[in-house]
């Protein structure tokens, strides 16, 4: 497949340095978001939102009722780069060696071979999640935490990068389950798409009514040029000041009213990644408060579970309320 022409030189620096400077980066995230908006129209804080969680080396849930484009979304960025990719339909049979792989014995040469499951991809686009059951959406919890899958005592490492994407309905719609404490928690952010406004909707059926601009596209990066892109990302300097603003973000989670499970210290680790991811897009080399409050309710609004005695506070309410209390140290600007 053929790279823009600014690509390949960007790819061909990126391999004869050690780093990569966060103009390559913006460059590299630019094309990427680029790519992917000629697919889906009108959803920028989306895609921007996606990006960044690629360059934070994290993992999407992108949630919203069925039609909106959520697989589009995912199957767009995939797409924009060019590595493996694997997509799994979450299905109520679908088992966790589908996910993972499996071992099976070869008659031949009286040994036990491993079949790799659809988790060995750089990006993993899992469509429609929460229709398999719980033991089955379980089967990703060690490969997104630890980036390895270990079947049968045996323990096989996946490659870098590596993101998976799932969409998932509203868990009111009819045959869904609820995604586990735990399987929620290792998703860096949740976006919803939502519907397209008039204008984007008419020019969505003028551009996908003749033909299908998903199957044109083509890869404005790779592997390589991505992950040279995360290792900058992720010396974009944060201070001791805004580090202790987020764990004060987070701690005060852990105590706001009406919340039965706060945001845990992986929420707390996963904002600063994407706050470096969000500040190195801006064109800076450190993290403002500004890049931690822009991606706040899009890296915790899934983790904090809120209680019977919430009096119909949802999490997204309650996290906007925290950051309007919880005070900006000085020195973190």
């Amino acid at each position: 497949m053929k790279h823009s022409a600014s690509v390949d030189a960007l790819s061909q620096t990126a391999t004869s340095r050690s780093a990569m400077s966060l103009d390559d980066v913006r460059r590299v995230a630019g094309d990427i978001q680029a790519s992917v908006a000629g697919v889906i129209e009108g959803k920028s804080d989306a895609i921007a939102t996606a990006v960044v969680v690629l360059l934070a080396e994290g993992h999407l849930l992108i949630e919203d009722v069925p039609g909106v484009g959520k697989t589009m979304l995912a199957k767009a960025l995939a797409r924009s780069i060019d590595c493996t990719m694997r997509r799994l339909q979450f299905t109520p049979d679908l088992l966790p060696s589908d996910v993972t792989g499996v071992s099976i014995f070869n008659q031949d040469t009286h040994q036990f071979e491993f079949r790799r499951g659809a988790v060995f991809a750089g990006i993993v686009v899992g469509d429609e999640i929460n229709r398999a059951s719980p033991k089955t959406q379980s089967a990703l919890l060690e490969c997104m935490e630890e980036n390895q899958v270990t079947v049968d005592g045996q323990t096989y490492l996946l490659q870098r990068p590596f993101m998976v994407m799932a969409t998932q309905n509203p868990i009111e719609m009819e045959g869904t389950y609820p995604l586990p404490e735990a399987q929620r928690d290792r998703f860096m952010a949740r976006i919803s798409m939502g519907y397209p406004t008039a204008a984007a909707e008419m020019r969505m059926l003028d551009l996908h009514s003749a033909h299908r601009p998903l199957e044109a596209l083509r890869p404005v990066a790779d592997a390589a040029l991505v992950l040279r892109a995360i290792e900058a990302v992720s010396g974009v300097y944060a201070s001791a000041a805004l580090r202790q603003y987020i764990v004060d973000l987070v701690t005060a989670t852990r105590t706001a009213p009406g919340v039965r499970l706060g945001a845990s210290p992986r929420s707390a680790l996963q904002l600063l990644r994407a706050a470096r991811a969000q500040a190195a897009l801006d064109g800076r080399d450190h993290v403002l408060p500004e890049d931690v409050q822009r991606l706040w309710i899009p890296v915790l609004s899934h983790r904090v579970i809120m209680g019977g005695d919430a009096s119909g506070r949802s999490a997204t309410d309650t996290l906007a309320q925290l950051l309007k209390r919880v005070p900006v140290p000085a020195q973190a600007r």
